[in-house]
């Protein structure tokens, strides 16, 4: 009975699928055929950008540093030039080791540090307490600052000025005479 079964549902499935596998293939042509006559004229220019002066990237990565960084550059057709620099910030450097000392005990010597700059020293002054001279305090500083005028931070930083003055239209002028050379 199952053999009966088997061989109805094996005829089944021949007249099923044999049928597709019998049938004839179908069969398209097409022909086509064309002529493309084409007359032209073509002109590149290609015209490329000047080189590019890039100016050196300063990175700062601890912020605990005394330093400022600065970098620049020019381009012209023919030249570029770039470059960079880092400045320490002496202020910076002045307060971090008054703090330093400061924080050892050493007071004192924290507040000579500080009065190096001649804004200290005059707000010293006007608040009636003198910056320290030689480990003497108060009035003893006092007098000695009056004895010895020429040891002040005031009157150093005019001697100062006066050379950086110079080297400043110095630095100035050659700056503007490398510009004239790239034009």
């Amino acid at each position: 009975m199952y053999i009966k079964k088997a061989l109805m549902l094996g005829a089944f499935f021949v007249m099923l699928f044999g049928g597709v596998a019998t049938a004839e293939p179908i069969v398209t042509e097409s022909t086509s055929d064309s002529t493309v006559t084409s007359n032209g004229k073509s002109e590149t220019t290609v015209k490329s950008p000047p080189p590019s002066a890039i100016s050196p990237s300063i990175n700062n990565s601890n912020s605990d540093v005394c330093t400022i960084a600065f970098s620049g550059a020019v381009q012209t057709q023919i030249l570029g030039i770039s470059g960079g620099s880092a400045i320490r910030d002496m202020n910076c450097e002045r307060l971090k080791l008054s703090k330093v000392l400061y924080d050892m005990g050493m007071k004192v010597a924290a507040v000579s540090n500080l009065c190096q700059d001649e804004r200290v020293f005059s707000a010293m002054e006007m608040a009636g307490t003198p910056c320290p001279f030689m480990g003497k305090i108060g009035e003893e500083a006092s007098q000695l600052w009056e004895t010895y005028p020429e040891l002040r931070p005031d009157h150093m930083k005019k001697e100062e000025k006066d050379g950086t003055f110079l080297k400043g239209i110095g630095a100035g002028a050659l700056g503007a005479g490398l510009l004239f050379l790239l034009l």
